[in-house]
């Protein structure tokens, strides 16, 4: 008994202590917002204060401190987000997380994402060299003399910062996640080979009606694509391997050593699953523009309550844990670079990334602008016919040349090095060494396809742009500093206190030869050069609007008037979310703060509109079709999270496509081309024309009542046989996963962010989904990632949101405390002075 007793007492005491250990943890992984800290290579003292609206704001002497303590904040707040950043461009994702993450690896590798950045880096002019550095050198004070403990995710995976060379983040770097985001925003490879992949069962005119071109336009491709590529002979025999020894390839994986299964725990697995999946779907929608879009719009001062401007935006991408997004603001004086170059005064406050010094979007004290991505096609993909006598060279208009080969050695852990031989050609880089798929389709004995981008060009010097923008007082000035910008294109509304407003296209643009047929909306014949680019659209004739009818909006639609000079894409996302913001623009005379946050809360999806007549005639025999169509009495296209309705159209639309779209390319291409491409426009011509065709072997008002059976089974599933309690919310909430553990059920519920939303892909509360997704298929994963509205009248009147909360760190009350005012589409104060500080940082140079 007196064992047992002392074995409790034991028991007892060591619960305690660990609880008292963790508790100590969790306090000391929160950042320090208050006090001071002595910091080494700071040039003078810094202050750092967090207003009431929890925004950073960095008050320092030189702009080099400026930048320097903004690295420090970032790596203060976001550490393993910077961490798991680096790891992804740098293609060392598999170091941490094994097998799982190679593709992605390969990927990255392939692409040299870090040996362009290299190579930018050095075209800089060196005061943005020394910007660069000294944000990177504030990174690295963080973690010379750490002042709080690693957040869990390092523990967990057993991650240094940095990999064991502790780089945690380089100049370079900061080069290689600007292209980063021109990779997630500045692509349509995955369009041409979507069109290259269906043309093998459809034919030219088919295609087009599959994949339309913008409304209003003839297809941009002259050419009769599905006879050229049977004429090149470019496609896979069905049920022939795939050329995986193709020379220039890739090794082979190698077997996992025997006893990994047996060291790898639950956790281990259900993480490696869960980066599986990641890694799958960030290979596959590379370079497709589908899904993603943005809203922004400025008013002149004739549309205003005020007389003076009012500017919106809310940039549409992948929802995270933590949010992509850092909130802050930078002050310091003018200066000079060590060679003398006068460096401006910097006054910014607004949405930083971490990774980038400055503010990317927001406002000076007299300027305020926002961006929408432009989708220019800046992306070709060249078929690249191998030599069938020696296959390390490549077919050009002058005759064969000799790849240019890379060898790149992936660390594996729990398995041997994958060793990469990364492939480029006169175009760039051989893509169809890094994504498996092309051997899906492609044989590659006989042919590869190589990417042309515009974002790995050399002078690509878009950092630069955004440091200049931190310094502009007027929209000229702004403008001026963007003539700067690179990739990915932009399109920016601009506002000043002066009353101007702007619109203009910013970054690169290819000019093609008259003679290209083809027009990049597909891959062309990498050795015939009337496919090559002839050189780049000036600055100085981008679209441009300088709101002469009283205010400019964009939303990823047709930027071009219909005689405009230069061909920019076909590409452009369906025009629903900017005449939506038009027809609510223009139902208000003068507008004020109010009415632009109410744009911004409008769920009313014009898309919806156009195809619920046909829902609404559908006859289905299905026991639940009444109830639900008495869901559907009254409904007129308003996406409200509370309502049935919506839920009942998205798992129409959703067999829908697969009922018509199926038999005729076949499950395995229609898999692996769906999802964020949801085939909208094409289904909607489908039905409207009564296509014969596609609705075989019955008639589209089958098909359709056929869908809505479909649909009403896997509802019932679900959420049961009453669909008056159905709710687009529950199918539907905005999830801002974690990297890695948001597949982890035990730590799901602690590091994900989750809340019911509105909205659907085509609404201005945009609430994108991924259909294809075998798991939550209508959880909303790509959403404004911020909203945010200036006031030209007193821009300390500005107000901003965002999804989770400024803090990466799990267990800080500020991870997620922005989250229910995000979805109820609330804001916080974006100010410059605010009245109160709710906490203060004095950085201060450590002495000698």
């Amino acid at each position: 008994m007196a064992w047992m007793k002392r074995t409790a007492v034991g028991l007892v005491v060591a619960v305690l202590l660990a609880g008292t250990g963790a508790a100590v943890y969790v306090q000391r992984s929160f950042a320090v917002v208050d006090g001071k800290l002595s910091v080494a290579g700071l040039r003078d003292v810094v202050r750092v204060q967090r207003d009431g609206a929890d925004v950073t704001h960095i008050r320092a002497q030189t702009p080099q401190d400026v930048w320097f303590a903004m690295g420090f904040v970032h790596a203060q707040e976001r550490t393993w987000q910077l961490e798991f950043n680096r790891r992804v461009m740098h293609g060392q994702l598999s170091e941490v997380f094994g097998e799982a993450t190679v593709e992605t690896d390969k990927l990255m590798r392939s692409l040299d994402i870090m040996g362009t950045a290299r190579r930018q880096y050095a075209g800089l002019p060196l005061y943005a060299k020394e910007a660069l550095q000294a944000y990177s050198q504030g990174i690295h004070a963080f973690h010379k003399d750490r002042p709080q403990a690693l957040s869990p995710e390092f523990h967990v995976l057993g991650v240094k910062p940095g990999g064991d060379a502790g780089a945690v983040w380089e100049p370079e770097d900061i080069v290689g996640w600007a292209l980063m985001m021109a990779l997630d925003l500045g692509g349509n490879w995955g369009n041409e080979f979507a069109r290259l992949s269906v043309a093998k069962t459809l034919d030219t005119d088919r295609l087009w009606q599959l994949m339309p071109p913008y409304p209003g336009e003839p297809p941009a491709a002259s050419a009769d694509l599905a006879a050229l590529y049977r004429q090149l002979g470019v496609y896979r025999a069905n049920g022939s391997g795939a050329s995986a020894g193709a020379p220039g390839g890739v090794d082979p994986v190698a077997q996992t050593s025997p006893d990994a299964a047996h060291r790898d725990g639950p956790l281990s697995r259900q993480i490696s699953a869960g980066m599986l999946a990641w890694s799958d779907e960030l290979t596959r929608n590379a370079g497709t523009n589908d899904g993603k879009g943005s809203n922004n719009w400025v008013l002149a001062g004739t549309r205003t309550v005020s007389g003076k401007p009012l500017l919106a935006n809310d940039p549409h991408l992948g929802l995270s844990a933590p949010a992509i997004w850092y909130f802050a603001g930078m002050q310091s004086p003018a200066g000079k670079a060590s060679d003398g170059t006068p460096i401006g005064a910097i006054d910014a406050v607004g949405a930083t990334l971490p990774g980038l010094p400055f503010v990317v979007l927001g406002r000076t004290d007299r300027v305020a602008w926002g961006f929408t991505n432009t989708g220019p096609d800046v992306q070709d993909l060249y078929l690249e016919q191998i030599n069938p006598t020696d296959a390390s060279q490549y077919r050009t208009h002058e005759g064969w040349a000799p790849f240019t080969v890379r060898t790149e050695t992936i660390r594996v852990k729990g398995a041997a090095d994958v060793v990469l031989q990364a492939r480029s050609t006169r175009h760039g880089p051989v893509l169809s060494d890094a994504q498996k798929v092309h051997a899906d389709v492609l044989d590659l004995g006989k042919y590869v396809l190589a990417l042309r981008w515009s974002a790995l060009d050399a002078d690509n010097q878009t950092v630069l742009a955004g440091l200049q923008t931190n310094q502009a007082k007027t929209v000229d000035e702004l403008f001026q500093a963007l003539s700067h910008y690179h990739s990915p294109m932009q399109s920016v509304v601009a506002a000043d206190d002066q009353g101007n407003i702007r619109f203009k296209a910013v970054g690169r643009v290819p000019l093609r030869d008259a003679a290209n047929d083809i027009r990049g909306v597909a891959p062309s014949p990498g050795w015939e050069a009337r496919y090559d680019w002839k050189g780049w659209l000036p600055y100085d004739q981008t679209p441009e609007d300088n709101g002469a009818k009283g205010w400019v909006a964009t939303a990823n639609q047709r930027i071009t008037a219909p005689d405009f000079a230069h061909y920019l894409t076909q590409d452009w996302a369906l025009p629903y979310r900017y005449e939506r913001i038009a027809q609510l623009i223009e139902a208000t005379e003068k507008h004020d703060a109010q009415s632009m946050q109410a744009i911004h809360s409008d769920v009313t999806s014009l898309a919806t509109r156009r195809l619920l007549p046909h829902l609404l005639q559908a006859q289905s025999t299905h026991p639940l079709a009444a109830a639900a169509q008495a869901q559907l009495k009254g409904f007129d296209g308003v996406m409200d999270a509370n309502t049935a309705a919506p839920l009942v159209f998205a798992a129409w639309t959703d067999e829908l496509a697969r009922g018509l779209i199926i038999p005729r390319i076949g499950e395995e291409r229609f898999t692996a081309t769906y999802g964020k491409r949801d085939y909208r426009a094409g289904i909607e011509g489908m039905l409207e024309r009564n296509d014969t065709w596609w609705c075989q072997a019955t008639t589209c008002a089958d098909q359709s009542a056929a869908a809505l059976g479909r649909a009403l089974d896997r509802l019932q599933a679900a959420y049961g046989a009453d669909p008056a309690q159905w709710r687009w919310g529950a199918a539907h909430p905005a999830l801002s996963a974690h990297r890695p553990f948001g597949n982890v059920a035990a730590l799901a519920r602690f590091f994900d962010v989750s809340v019911p939303s509105h909205g659907d892909s085509y609404t201005v509360n945009v609430g994108q989904y991924n259909a294809g997704e075998a798991k939550g298929p209508f959880v909303n994963r790509h959403a404004a990632s911020l909203r945010a509205v200036y006031d030209l009248a007193d821009l300390e009147q500005s107000r901003f949101i965002y999804q989770t909360g400024q803090s990466g760190l799990v267990f800080s009350p500020r991870y997620r405390d922005m989250s229910t005012t995000w979805a109820q589409t609330g804001y916080r104060a974006l100010q410059r002075q605010p009245a109160r500080w709710a906490h203060e940082l004095t950085l201060a140079p450590a002495t000698p």
